[in-house]
């Protein structure tokens, strides 16, 4: 039998409107008050009825994160964190798969989920600035990754130049100089593939060495096979890197297979760095050294931007306080922001022991 307000303002020996207060975050409420219905909410086991809450403020309690694949471990370790934080504001995430198509991103961005979800945080591959120009529905929308947009949503990324001259710079201290970029695209500027190849070339150039087309490996995709296949053409073609910076850990893992088939030790003779620090980097025969984006704030800001512009203010008009650590929030302007990264060095150019 569900227990309801009414049964903990009973045990509380106070009436239902202080219960209410109390379930609801309300400010007006005395500690002692707060922990005398909190003592009796737990004795009973009471949990409030969310999609009620949420359908009296005119909201689903539905937040929705477009992701271009959900097999890749970056995406689902993300999708992971994003469930997480969004729980702890009391919403559930509704995961959508866009396969990086313009056609299904320009879809989602649209609202053709309008009547389903709150919000929508968007990580786009394809979509184009103009595709979002004259976008009419009102849910917040917060893009996700290095495409660069200038457009009025908040927009969070790590700093993709930064992270890709901190992975060279690595190298370079590792006394390497003949070092190959995989995974580049370089017919769209904006794309993450670019930034990070720009970072590359700007580390090379600065340490004087040479960043030559021929050190450059294009893929069609950001998988496994797409990786070895660039390992081998590059291999091929009689250019011998002594380093490979991959585009992502996906790419990288599938070049250390072909090095490993060709005869090539890692990292005695070629050292390889990924990107993304997925989970199967750190457990392979030879593990991955990697940029290890901060997830965990990628996820937090891309939630908090969402519910906060729901609410428009932090501290909303009814005098409820937001979650605990929600903070303050600026959202009258759209906001450029950062998360973290870190260099993590493993096997692959360090060695063991």
């Amino acid at each position: 039998m569900s227990v309801s307000l009414k049964d903990v303002a009973e045990r509380a020996g106070v009436s239902i409107k202080t219960v209410s207060n109390v379930v609801n975050n309300y400010r007006h409420v005395t500690p002692a008050m707060r922990a005398r219905v909190q003592r009796a909410i737990d004795e009973l086991g009471y949990r409030p009825n969310l999609t009620a809450r949420h359908l009296r403020k005119g909201r689903t309690g539905i937040l929705a994160l477009a992701v271009p694949e959900l097999g890749n471990p970056y995406f689902a370790e993300l999708a992971g964190a994003v469930i997480d934080v969004a729980a702890e504001h009391e919403y559930t995430v509704l995961l959508d798969h866009t396969g990086g198509r313009r056609e299904k991103e320009i879809l989602v961005s649209q609202g053709f989920r309008a009547r389903v979800i709150d919000g929508l945080i968007l990580s786009p591959i394809e979509l184009e600035r103009e595709d979002l120009l004259g976008r009419d529905h009102d849910a917040p929308l917060v893009l996700l990754g290095e495409r660069e947009y200038d457009l009025p949503y908040d927009h969070i990324a790590i700093d993709n130049v930064a992270a890709a001259r901190s992975a060279i710079r690595h190298l370079l201290a590792m006394g390497r100089s003949r070092i190959a970029f995989l995974g580049a695209r370089t017919d769209r500027v904006n794309e993450p593939s670019h930034l990070r190849l720009r970072g590359w070339r700007a580390e090379l150039t600065d340490a004087g060495l040479p960043a030559p087309d021929s050190m450059i490996a294009r893929t069609g995709g950001w998988d496994h096979p797409d990786g070895a296949a660039a390992m081998a053409r590059l291999l091929d073609s009689g250019v011998l890197p002594d380093a490979v910076f991959a585009y992502n850990d996906l790419i990288a893992i599938g070049a250390m297979r072909v090095l490993s088939e060709r005869g090539l030790r890692i990292p005695g003779d070629v050292a390889v760095v990924g990107f993304d620090d997925i989970i199967e980097g750190r457990y392979g025969a030879v593990t991955l050294t990697t940029i290890s984006p901060d997830k965990q704030t990628i996820a937090r800001l891309a939630v908090r931007s969402v519910v906060e512009r729901l609410r428009r203010t932090p501290n909303t008009a009814d005098g409820r306080q937001p979650p605990a650590g929600a903070g303050t929030f600026e959202t009258t302007r759209a906001r450029e922001l950062r998360a973290d990264f870190r260099l993590v060095e493993r096997e692959s150019t360090v060695g063991r022991g």
